[in-house]
């Protein structure tokens, strides 16, 4: 299953509806990074399936979430548990630092 694809209310509804914590990548069809991103988070959400909810969020799109967690640079990826952030990564990092995040 990849990763899906998140608006302001489908994510409110995702992080307090779900037990499960939550990997957020914010990125943009503009930035290189993000598109070379898109197939690790993916990736991601297969192998995270039933762990993690894996979520992707256009900032561009979506400016309100964005603003709400300071994403001031893309990719930005969170990690959300209990409906808050407790982890993030800033720029492309190795699936190994992203599985790090969500504790893994």
């Amino acid at each position: 299953m990849p990763a899906v694809h998140l608006t302001n209310s489908q994510f409110y509804e995702k992080a307090e509806g779900s037990p499960l914590p939550m990997l957020v990548d914010f990125w943009a069809a503009w930035c290189p990074p993000c598109r070379t991103l898109a197939p690790i988070i993916d990736e991601l959400a297969e192998e995270l399936q039933g762990k993690v909810v894996v979520g992707k969020v256009d900032a561009d799109e979506q400016t309100e979430l964005a603003d709400q967690f300071g994403v001031l640079a893309l990719p930005t990826v969170l990690y959300i548990k209990n409906g808050a952030e407790a982890g993030r990564l800033v720029g492309l990092r190795s699936k190994e630092d992203y599985l790090a995040l969500c504790g893994l």
